[in-house]
């Protein structure tokens, strides 16, 4: 036990020995940090101080440079305004000087016009007296010479301006009648040699319109496909297109007849579709109808359109660009009426160049002279009085409205154009060839055979065929019964014998179909 107790004290004699070395080691140290801290701290605040001392001197030198630079600059400034106020004193001066040299002047002209109107008032007094004398003079003399003439001046004066009126009436007659004269000579013929010249520039088909369309076809293996199982696709299609279709013995070919060409049309687009899919039954048939019947609508439209290129006519409305397409399907007396305002137009613009008229204006009048013949519903208003109120509705000028309304003389001509066009749609209708009256007379009582049938309830559709012999009614089952149709066409037949006049008979035919529709979802 007391063995391991004293090298115990030893260790721990050992360790606190140490320790106080340590501390007495490190007092030593600090003392001599702290000392070399303050001596670099004393060489800092030394280095600072000198530092300081030389930027001090250095901003007071640039102070002291920078206030000479200003003084410069202020003296600079001062001597400027010096110079200025010495500038303006001087102009002032010299206007002063100036002043007074046109004050002077203005003294010395004052004076020579006093001077100048002293001698003027002198000459003023003089002449009043010459004058009076002039005066005094001229009428003694115009007393001697009324002693004379046993006459007074205003008696006199009146005589003189008689005898110049009676001369003055005499010639003026002689010129007027020399005028009208010459005028009536010359004015024939200058006529006939401006119509003469627009006729030979202007040159154009005799084209008549018929009632009939030509079909062709490939072969005659067709004709059975059109006809139908018991004629049903034959009846389809006249029923969709109030066209007959004849089917004859003319190879590969067969004729539709409608006096409406835009039926026919419709019709002949229909067959060539149907030929060509080869689809062809009662379903398809309408299908393609009302198809075609709006791309025939579209037609319309392009053909208008096409021709008011074609003619240089700008700026027209769509709706009457619309009826010049319509024209396309309508005719006049058997003429194409697209073609005949075209011609009508043409020979407007010629016309209107050689009499130094608006050819433009001209042109445009010419071609919508007769749209009033093209209306979607039928109207008791004469063609041109409808063709005026269309034309003052969309916008045109007053003298192409005047020209469209008083080309028949319904109404007064105001303008110019207004005689051009009527005698350019008297020259186009007037050519040989041009123009069949029968033909219209015949399409007229066909379209009054129709509205006869539309006057009666329940009818949808009305097709006058067989050259007027037929007509074929379509109703709707809705509204008219089987009992009612047979009435109805007895109804039919009666009006049109006792409120129409036709050769030979017409048959009225009534066709009432019924339809179920019912649509699987």
């Amino acid at each position: 036990m007391n063995e391991y107790i004293i090298p115990v004290i030893a260790a721990v004699v050992a360790l606190i020995i140490g320790f106080v070395i340590a501390k007495i080691m490190a007092k030593n140290s600090a003392s001599g940090t702290v000392a070399a801290a303050k001596n670099e701290a004393a060489s800092i605040v030394k280095e600072a101080t000198s530092q300081g001392e030389t930027l001090k001197k250095d901003k007071m030198l640039q102070a002291k440079e920078r206030f000479l630079e200003l003084k410069s600059e202020h003296e600079k400034v001062i001597l400027s305004r010096d110079k200025k106020m010495n500038d303006a004193e001087k102009r002032i001066r010299d206007k002063e000087s100036q002043i007074s040299s046109e004050i002077a002047k203005n003294k010395k002209l004052n004076s020579e016009i006093e001077n100048k109107a002293k001698n003027y008032d002198e000459r003023l007094s003089v002449l009043d007296k010459k004058t009076s004398e002039v005066e005094k003079a001229h009428r003694n003399q115009i007393q001697q010479l009324e002693v004379i003439s046993s006459l007074s001046a205003e008696e006199a004066k009146e005589q003189l301006m008689h005898s110049l009126k009676d001369e003055a009436k005499t010639q003026a007659m002689a010129f007027v009648q020399t005028s009208v004269e010459e005028a009536k000579m010359t004015a024939q013929q200058e006529a006939k040699k401006i119509i003469i010249n627009t006729i030979q520039r202007i040159g154009t088909e005799e084209a008549v319109e018929n009632c009939v369309s030509v079909f062709n076809l490939e072969n005659d293996d067709v004709k059975g496909r059109i006809i139908g199982r018991e004629g049903r696709n034959i009846r389809a299609i006249e029923a969709a297109t109030g066209v007959e279709i004849i089917v004859d013995d003319t190879p590969e070919a067969i004729i539709l007849s409608c006096f409406d060409s835009v039926r026919r049309e419709v019709a002949r687009l229909s067959l060539h579709k149907l030929v060509t899919d080869g689809r062809i039954h009662p379903a398809r048939i309408e299908e393609v109808v009302k198809k075609t019947s709006r791309q025939i609508e579209e037609e319309i439209i392009d053909v208008g359109k096409r021709t008011v290129i074609d003619l240089g006519i700008h700026g027209l409305h769509p709706e009457l660009i619309k009826a010049v397409g319509r024209m396309k399907y309508r005719s006049s007396y058997g003429q194409n009426l697209l073609q005949h305002s075209r011609e009508v137009s043409k020979l407007c613009g010629v016309m209107a160049s050689e009499l130094g008229l608006n050819p433009k204006l001209a042109k445009r009048a010419g071609l919508l002279h007769d749209i009033g013949k093209v209306p979607e519903s039928e109207t008791e208003l004469p063609h041109a009085i409808l063709g005026m109120q269309w034309a003052e509705k969309y916008g045109e000028k007053a003298e192409v409205c005047n020209a469209i309304g008083a080309h028949h003389d319904e109404i007064e001509m105001t303008s110019l154009l207004s005689p051009i066009v009527q005698v350019c749609d008297a020259i186009s209708g007037a050519r040989p060839g041009a123009r069949r009256q029968v033909l219209d007379s015949y399409i007229q009582r066909l379209k009054d055979l129709e509205e006869v049938a539309f006057g009666f309830n329940g009818v949808n559709k009305a097709y006058a065929i067989q050259a007027g012999r037929e007509l074929r009614v379509m109703v709707e089952s809705e509204k008219v019964s089987d009992e009612k149709a047979a009435q109805l066409s007895f109804e039919i037949s009666q009006k049109i014998q006792t409120d129409m006049t036709y050769p030979g008979q017409v048959k009225v035919t009534v066709i009432r179909e019924t339809r179920a529709v019912n649509i699987a979802r």
